[in-house]
């Protein structure tokens, strides 16, 4: 339960813009909306989706800044009225589609803040998806660093011992004494390195960005869908609350995602499967045998082609840019910035300078 895991962070005053109301689109609007960016779609070669707490709503899940959000309601001394349990949800039309237009090519990556696991549990691959808050249905050993599928939520949060040890997997052993922490970030926590690589050379790398369901206000996942913007890039954004990147995107949608994902998919001739849970790999017994780690290889795959893409791109757009590697580390050296400029009681003011400069 989302209020649950809200609970299990450390005290953090910074939250963001909470309770904003939600605007709507009128259904031409909507009709005519989702027409162009399916048209966007058809025509890009490298869609990246980002995804926050918005698309999880209609499976139960509360999101955190919205009129009813965890931590709007936490600021009226209020809970949720409606609070489904991680193992009982179940993934909703957007976590579904989201699957069948990747395996229909039509998206490359998804990038996403949740922590509920839905996308995992929709079938999704690990190759085609960062979580960069960590996974509730995830375990990482501390010794060797693999990830393992669990069958239940972990029983805490902020990366702290769960009382399993490595268990390995059909093709490797575990490694002895390894111990497994949840892979939930607190406040404080980097965000994972591979994870953020991924995001970062992805997000950099498309042609086009879709936001689904959230406001962007977490940095610096808030501000991954701008990379693409410095070289030409196209931006948009599904949400119903304002985002603070609204004045940059080429297209907004104010409706529930569930329905912009449904009419879209049907535009692009693409069936959304039903939830099936011989796709989740949380309902696969043993579930000790099953690994959620992203390959090492995978990183350096991808950044060969990074590195030569921004290359070329910097020299289309004409701009003088250092090394994509260095632009990489320099992004993730403000980040880490970030963290520690955002802790006392002056943290919003170091979050809002640094903050501005991961844009630069």
């Amino acid at each position: 339960m989302s209020c649950n895991y809200a609970e299990g962070l450390s005290d953090y005053k910074h939250k963001g813009v909470l309770g904003v109301p939600e605007v709507f689109d009128d259904e031409e609007a909507i009709n005519e909306k989702c027409d162009q960016l399916a048209k966007w779609i058809q025509g890009s070669k490298h869609v990246v989706v980002h995804t926050g707490a918005g698309i999880s709503t209609s499976a139960g899940i509360p999101d955190f800044r919205g009129p009813n959000g965890v931590w709007t309601l936490e600021k009226r001394g209020e809970k949720p009225t409606v609070n489904v349990a991680f193992d009982e949800a179940i993934p909703t039309a957007t976590h579904m589609g989201l699957k069948a237009l990747v395996e229909a090519g039509h998206i490359k990556y998804v990038v996403s803040q949740n922590i509920d696991g839905l996308h995992m549990r929709s079938g999704l691959q690990r190759k085609n998806l960062a979580e960069l808050h960590g996974n509730m249905f995830i375990e990482q050993c501390l010794k060797c660093r693999r990830q393992y599928v669990r069958a239940t939520p972990a029983p805490t949060v902020g990366k702290k011992l769960t009382g399993d040890v490595c268990r390995g997997t059909k093709n490797s052993r575990a490694c002895r004494g390894g111990n497994l922490i949840d892979n939930i970030l607190d406040w404080e926590h980097d965000l994972p390195e591979s994870d953020l690589d991924l995001s970062f050379m992805h997000s950099t790398l498309a042609d086009l960005n879709i936001c689904l369901g959230t406001t962007l206000q977490i940095v610096p996942s808030g501000n991954l869908p701008l990379r693409n913007k410095r070289y030409g890039g196209r931006l948009v954004i599904c949400n119903l609350q304002p985002t603070k990147h609204d004045k940059k995107a080429d297209l907004i949608i104010s409706t529930y995602v569930d329905t912009i994902l449904q009419n879209v998919a049907k535009k692009l001739g693409v069936e959304i499967p039903a939830y099936t849970p011989d796709l989740d790999p949380t309902k696969e017994k043993p579930t000790t045998s099953l690994e959620w780690t992203i390959p090492t290889d995978e990183v350096k795959a991808l950044d060969k082609i990074y590195a030569k893409t921004v290359k070329e791109l910097a020299k289309t757009k004409k701009k003088t840019a250092s090394s994509a590697r260095d632009e990489k580390e320099e992004f993730k050296f403000k980040a880490k910035k970030l963290k520690k400029d955002t802790s006392g009681e002056g943290g919003r003011e170091g979050e809002i300078k640094v903050e501005n400069e991961l844009n630069d």
